[in-house]
């Protein structure tokens, strides 16, 4: 028993990579954001976006292992030119969204670590990127996923400490369990917090992750291998929704209501003053390592997406370049950085659906998926999870017209 659970164990790592996504420092904004705003009321949000995204993540890594291809190679086989063209375009531009958070939130959290501009935070975080995408380019992918790891176990220690410092509140924490939505503000936050939570670019992703991880999978060895990969992905996503879970509470306990909180670097202050200089500097390091991590794993994201949609590369450095920009731009006009952030996970929300009905139209079919396609009731809960994100989207979209 403890051989099988060691063998089982080594398989574990793929869902890690794809779990820092779900951490990213969109994350940080959307759900501190609505914590010190609205307090617990949005809890059940992140409740929910955890149980899809458990559900999302899964079905993608079997794409990978089941057919030996990535969900944007298949999608890219179905497809005629333009069409193609077109779908690559939107998933690369919700790839750029991704990426442009979390330069922007590893630049914030140096700037307030260390006084470094942001400028030239940007560009370390983005040379950062390129020392791990190196890494996973020479195909040292479980020693990059390794990494992936060790950064992900770094995140969540100041919000632990934090909770301890300023407990939250159990009446809050049950009544923010129910679905409320009073304003346009709180559809705001809560499209952002599940554009952040159930990522777009890594349900193209991970199928590529579990893919190169297995390589060519033997019948005999499939079953076996899906049993590691929902034990993977159960582990993975439980770590990346308490880490959310972790931010509101937090947020909600320590900062609810207090006029300075309008940004990351206001809220790293007001942790400083109302919770201790600890607390701050160690959410100040989780943010920077958060963007470090995220920013490799969406901008491999991107090569994936370009590569399996149009069979073509370009080089790392050169990509690095062209998706590190809109984020310098951002920075050079002096936009605030966690309005930006709010913004681009409200973007990745609309990406959405465009990866999940794919997702859902691959794997339930037997002529790709066999004996391993989904059966009618998966289906029909993944259909409903497409409806509940398109539906706060059109709301979304008549709010910002009204």
């Amino acid at each position: 028993m403890v051989k099988k659970a060691r063998a089982l164990s080594r398989l574990i790592g793929p869902a890690f990579v794809a779990a820092v996504a779900y951490v990213d420092p969109g994350n940080f904004a959307a759900n501190f954001s609505a914590g010190a705003k609205f307090g617990y009321m949005l809890l059940w949000v992140l409740v929910l976006a955890n149980a899809m995204a458990m559900l999302v993540q899964y079905l993608s890594a079997k794409v990978g292992i089941v057919t030996g291809k990535s969900l944007p190679k298949i999608i890219a086989e179905n497809l005629g030119r333009r069409t193609r063209i077109a779908y690559w375009l939107q998933a690369e531009l919700v790839a750029i969204a991704t990426d442009l958070a979390e330069v922007i939130g590893g630049a914030l959290a140096l700037y307030i670590l260390f006084d470094i501009p942001m400028l030239l935070g940007a560009i370390i975080t983005g040379l950062v990127s390129l020392i791990l995408l190196r890494i996973y380019n020479e195909r040292e992918v479980k020693v990059f996923e390794r990494v992936i790891m060790g950064i992900l176990m770094i995140i969540p220690i100041g919000f632990i400490i934090g909770l301890f410092v300023a407990p939250p509140d159990p009446v809050g924490i049950v009544s923010g369990l129910v679905p409320t939505l009073h304003t346009p503000d709180m559809i705001l936050l809560a499209t952002a917090m599940l554009g952040a939570t159930v990522m777009p670019h890594v349900v193209y992703l991970h199928s590529a992750l579990a893919r190169d991880r297995h390589g060519k999978v033997e019948m005999s060895r499939m079953r076996y291998l899906l049993k590691a990969t929902k034990m993977d992905v159960g582990i993975a996503m439980l770590v990346a929704g308490s880490v959310n879970i972790a931010m509101l509470l937090l947020a909600a306990s320590a900062l609810r209501g207090m006029p300075e909180t309008d940004s990351l670097t206001a809220i790293f202050e007001a942790l400083q003053t109302h919770i201790g200089t600890l607390v701050a500097w160690l959410f100040g390091l989780g943010l920077l390592a958060a963007g470090l991590a995220s920013t490799a794993v969406g901008a491999q994201a991107g090569a994936v997406i370009m590569k399996e949609m149009i069979n073509h590369k370009i080089p790392t450095i050169a990509r690095r370049t062209i998706t590190i920009i809109p984020a310098i731009i951002i920075i050079g006009l002096g936009m605030d950085p966690t309005f930006a952030l709010i913004l681009s996970q409200v973007a990745l929300s609309f990406g959405i659906p465009f990866a999940l009905l794919p997702l859902i139209f691959v794997t339930r079919s037997r002529r790709i998926m066999g004996e391993h396609a989904n059966s009618t009731w998966l289906n029909w809960m993944l259909y409903a999870v497409v409806a509940v994100i398109t539906v706060l989207n059109f709301v979304l979209v008549g709010l910002t017209f009204q």
